[in-house]
């Protein structure tokens, strides 16, 4: 396995900044959900890491669950928006404020698939927040209500977001040199 520093060819956002926005957030969060019972969805696996540090910084009672999502119809890297629910809720989410967190938000696709199949499931309101917004690649629109850091179109890792799985443990955002990059062999 390849160190990372062989083919990351920016930090995009250091640990730092990833802190100072992810407690600005949580402030924002806890302001809008005061009084409210929040329940935090988080969609595994990339979301762990910013669920853990979110959570530390939102101020009012909340719980969490989780939900696992597989994309496919498309190659690895490209989700196409159809969805196979690999993990499903533990908890009832019906007259529940949920606030769905996710690592990076691109095409839209997987999204509005998910937001689509939690609206089903009748919950008093029904939110977004992510991480990660990478605008330029939306092909579906989908309701963004808390946002960390709106990036370009390149292809990212690091703070939970995988590269070939590996990688998500590293404390900032990096961006792939890929002309460097070799997956491993599985």
């Amino acid at each position: 396995m390849q160190s990372y520093h062989e083919f990351l060819s920016e930090v995009l956002i250091p640990e730092q900044e990833l802190q100072e926005k992810i407690q600005e957030l949580g402030e924002n969060i806890s302001r809008d959900y005061h009084g409210l019972d929040l329940h935090l969805v988080c969609i595994l696996r990339g979301g762990v890491m910013f669920l853990t540090d979110l959570m530390r910084r939102i101020e009012v009672p909340h719980s969490i669950d989780f939900m696992a999502i597989s994309s496919y119809g498309v190659g690895a890297r490209q989700a196409s928006g159809h969805i196979r629910l690999t993990m499903d809720l533990r908890d009832d989410i019906q007259g529940r404020n949920v606030l769905l967190i996710e690592d990076i938000v691109d095409s839209g696709h997987t999204l509005s698939s998910v937001l689509g199949l939690l609206a089903t499931r009748k919950p008093a309101s029904l939110k977004v927040c992510t991480l990660l917004d990478k605008a330029e690649r939306r092909e579906t629109d989908v309701p963004l209500d808390y946002v960390g850091f709106v990036i370009p179109n390149k292809y990212v890792f690091g703070y939970g977001l995988d590269l070939d799985e590996y990688y998500r443990e590293l404390p900032f955002i990096g961006v792939v040199n890929e002309e460097n990059y070799t997956p491993p062999a599985h």
